[in-house]
């Protein structure tokens, strides 16, 4: 199972008189990333490096440094602790020694790493997206029943009769689900699964 960070974290390691501070944090898509690289980089620093991962989504850039060098072992470190929904971003101070390739790969993997090992994280469930239609006097019996789901209400549009609901929930609940508002509603109401 995939984990993302709870909450944004910092690391600072020295690696042959270069200093090397990584920041690393939740993200749920694209713009959010670019937001966090564009806060957390210092435009007085040698070079931000960084990756980020959602899903199948990836992006990571070196920064100057040599190609493969630091976004590429960013992203592995990410994907080798088996994070989704995370970008990290690492800032590097130049020190006045140059570590080779292998050195600025070990750097920027490693501080990645020991930045995400210390992380509080979450386990990521997977969701699916559910839609349904009921009347006015189901809606509160239903609602108060997702709870129990730890269903997340994703839009409600009401009209004439009732409501129009989408949420999202883990796909392993669905046919329970699915059953309790078949027995709520008296066989009315069908839930659709989403189409991705």
């Amino acid at each position: 199972m995939p984990y993302t960070l709870t909450t944004p974290t910092q690391i600072t390691e020295e690696i042959k008189k270069s200093r090397f501070i990584t920041h690393a944090a939740p993200i749920t898509d694209a713009k959010q990333a670019v937001a966090f690289i564009e806060q957390i980089s210092d435009p007085t620093a040698t070079h931000n490096c960084w990756a980020w991962k959602i899903g199948q989504q990836y992006r990571f850039n070196d920064d100057g440094e040599p190609t493969s060098t630091a976004g590429r072992p960013i992203l592995s470190a990410i994907e080798g602790q088996d994070c989704d929904q995370v970008v990290v971003v690492v800032t590097r101070y130049f020190g006045g020694i140059k570590l080779g390739t292998g050195g600025l790969i070990r750097a920027y993997g490693g501080s990645a790493s020991h930045c995400l090992q210390q992380a509080e994280l979450i386990e990521l469930i997977p969701r699916i997206k559910l839609n349904f239609h009921c009347y006015y006097s189901e809606w509160p019996i239903i609602e108060n029943r997702l709870k129990e789901f730890d269903a997340i209400i994703e839009d409600q549009n009401f009209d004439a009769e009732g409501v129009n609901i989408t949420i999202a929930i883990n796909k392993n609940s669905t046919p329970i689900l699915q059953k309790l508002v078949a027995d709520i509603t008296r066989g009315r109401v069908v839930i659709e699964i989403e189409k991705v």
